[in-house]
């Protein structure tokens, strides 16, 4: 006998079943599996299994294999879903079948989805018969709601593929906002990761893949990192990872080698502070004192200032020399950003190289006039790996 309920309850019904099937993507396939980011008890991992596979199919191995390769070939042809490649309206109507694509390609799967799950009931009921879980929830939802039953699956089913092959890895990497310049074209859709459990702090997770948490700033709220507080505080989850948090002793000023790996463990909040703070001031300096043909140019060229070199077109090359060129202040700010940039991407740099580098690149930082950027060289100096 199936419930006759009002409207607004299948309403809450529908929600409470995607958004389960949400937390158990950003939980177990994302932070769990594909990234290592916490640990599950074998109690919450099992349930997370046998739900995924009554609401969406998908084999873990495959969605992990597919995120990984995501993450090593983000934004080049071999990414499986960038919209920089394939066009954002590819990807956001046709993410689900990009997925399905990918799935098939046996490489990706043997590269990418080591250490998924390979136990009995992954082999033969989880993986071996994934379609099987998608009928059982069609009979149950028809067993208990009746004919609006067949809708509530529906909308089920496309949940997934909708938000999560289509929202996130389509809008996740084409609009929104950034608060690291990570060498991908990643976003934050909206600051309160509800709808999508967190997953919308999407830039955040680029910048710090291997963190169980993706919110960074104080107003952005990450709801899949409570359900996992909540899991910890009753055994059932373990937090194995964070985002490094940058530590400064104001009465340290001298350089060292525990600065140098301070700076370049905190590399993007390090590169996202220089942004606000040497060449936002000096953009904001020179903006007051420009004409109305200045300031026009430094409205477009303004985000060039800050952005990864990568995702900078030739038009917007064309720009950023163009506002340098008449701003030599910002020409210099930018041309720092790069400088210290360079210092942690030459992978065979020795230690006293780098020590050698950052002691130079602050010492040429204090003589330049720039006062932004003489005071940010001298807070260089005060990252530790120690609290004070």
């Amino acid at each position: 006998m199936f419930a006759d309920l009002p409207f607004w309850a299948y309403l809450i019904m529908v929600l409470a079943l995607t958004h389960t099937t949400i937390a158990c993507v950003t939980i177990f396939l994302h932070r769990h599996q594909a990234h290592r980011a916490i640990h599950l008890h074998p109690i919450a991992s099992h349930f997370f299994r046998f739900w995924l596979w009554l609401t969406t199919g998908i084999v873990t191995r495959e969605w992990v294999a597919i995120h990984r390769k995501h993450h090593a070939r983000v934004e080049t042809a071999d990414d499986p879903h960038s919209p920089r490649q394939l066009g954002i309206r590819k990807v956001l109507t046709e993410g689900a079948e990009l997925y399905r694509r990918e799935a098939r390609n046996t490489e990706t799967l043997v590269r990418f989805g080591h250490a998924t799950p390979d136990d009995w009931l992954e082999r033969n009921v989880y993986g071996g018969r994934s379609w099987h879980g998608i009928l059982i929830m069609l009979a149950l939802n028809l067993g208990l709601f009746g004919a609006p039953g067949l809708t509530i699956w529906a909308v089920q089913m496309m949940w997934i593929p909708f938000f999560a092959a289509g929202v996130i890895n389509g809008a996740g990497h084409y609009w929104g906002y950034r608060n690291f310049e990570s060498p991908d074209a990643s976003t934050n859709i909206i600051p309160f990761g509800i709808l999508i459990g967190g997953e919308e702090l999407h830039n955040n997770h680029h910048a710090f893949a291997s963190s169980a948490r993706f919110s960074s700033r104080w107003y952005e709220f990450d709801l899949g990192w409570c359900y996992i507080r909540v899991m910890q505080a009753m055994g059932l989850a373990r937090v194995r990872k964070l985002p490094p948090v940058p530590l400064i002793d104001r009465g340290k000023q001298h350089i060292d080698l525990e600065t140098v790996q301070a700076v370049i463990e905190n590399q993007l909040h390090v590169m996202a502070q220089y942004a606000r703070d040497v060449i936002g001031t000096v953009y904001e300096e020179e903006r007051a004192s420009a004409d109305r043909a200045a300031r026009a140019l430094l409205r477009r060229g303004r985000r060039l200032l800050w952005r990864h070199e990568r995702l900078v077109d030739a038009s917007g090359v064309e720009r950023l020399e163009a506002l340098l060129e008449r701003h030599p202040a910002l020409r210099v700010a930018y041309e720092y950003r790069q400088r210290l940039q360079a210092l942690w991407q030459e992978r065979t740099a020795s230690h006293d190289s780098l020590l050698e580098g950052l002691r130079t690149w602050c010492e040429a930082a204090e003589s330049t006039g720039i006062k932004a950027l003489q005071e940010f060289a001298r807070k260089l100096r005060s990252y530790t790996l120690q609290a004070a």
